[in-house]
């Protein structure tokens, strides 16, 4: 079955048929991508040389109300790429000189990503991090083994009280 027919990727859950409509994250079946650049200065004990390789998705399933990157997120800015497309991102960013290639809020495009980096594996030798609002199911982390080198969660939120409160996720610590 297609994951996307009954996307259960998050902890929302939604169900939603995303080739008929988005879900909650925003996301249809296109992977949509809003930046895809060397990010100088990005975690520099991982990215000291030549920075991170970031490829920035579109779309995401907390809607924090302050969120920094608001039109990526929330109003969807980007551009719909073919899952060969993204392979050709990866390689272009290692090719750059990334000194990996960072995934960033990824959780709802993870089916493709695997795809592409099932492409481009045996051609990049830098590590690929996932780096995300912590809101995530075990189910979808363990799609991701062998895939990704280092995790790194964006821990929000500990009181159900106050994630209820700025992304209307009250089980947001649960999961993360």
């Amino acid at each position: 079955m297609d994951i996307y027919e009954n996307c259960q990727l998050c902890p929302r859950r939604c169900g939603i048929n995303r080739h008929e409509k988005s879900g909650f994250c925003g996301a249809g079946t296109k992977i949509l991508t809003a930046k895809a650049t060397l990010h100088q200065w990005e975690e520099p004990c991982i990215s000291y040389r030549n920075g991170a390789g970031t490829v920035f998705f579109s779309g995401c399933s907390l809607h924090c109300c302050y969120c920094q990157n608001n039109k990526i997120s929330n109003e969807l800015f980007g551009k719909s790429l073919t899952i060969q497309q993204l392979a050709d991102v990866f390689l272009r960013l290692h090719d750059m000189g990334a000194d990996n290639i960072e995934l960033v809020t990824p959780t709802h495009f993870v089916p493709d990503i695997i795809k592409s980096l099932d492409i481009i594996k045996l051609r990049i030798n830098i590590p690929v991090i996932y780096n995300s609002g912590g809101y995530e199911l075990p189910e979808t982390i363990r799609l991701l083994d062998g895939y990704i080198d280092i995790y790194m969660p964006d821990i929000k939120y500990f009181s159900p009280e106050v994630s209820a409160r700025y992304s209307n996720a009250p089980d947001y610590f649960q999961y993360a």
